[in-house]
């Protein structure tokens, strides 16, 4: 499923992946390289399955870890409510 984030959070690139801003209470979060890519596979309108492809084929991870590190990562996404 296609992530997006909510109307409140701002994202800025760095050197070493996302920032994102949850403007409502002024938390912040950095994700790492491999969090930026997830991120960008799903929002561009992959699934969790592009998204485990993309990490496998960019980190050389193995697939099983893949999976559960975007399934974390969405998980926490949703739950903060960062993500839609």
């Amino acid at each position: 499923m296609a992530l997006r984030f909510g109307a409140d959070v701002s994202t800025a690139q760095t050197d070493y992946g996302t920032v994102l801003l949850d403007e409502r209470s002024g938390q912040y979060w950095e994700l790492n390289p491999t969090g930026t890519l997830v991120v960008r596979t799903l929002m561009a309108g992959g699934d969790e399955a592009a998204a485990a492809d993309a990490l496998v084929a960019e980190f050389d991870i193995d697939r099983a870890r893949a999976e559960q590190d975007v399934a974390a990562l969405v998980r926490d996404l949703r739950s903060t409510g960062l993500a839609v």
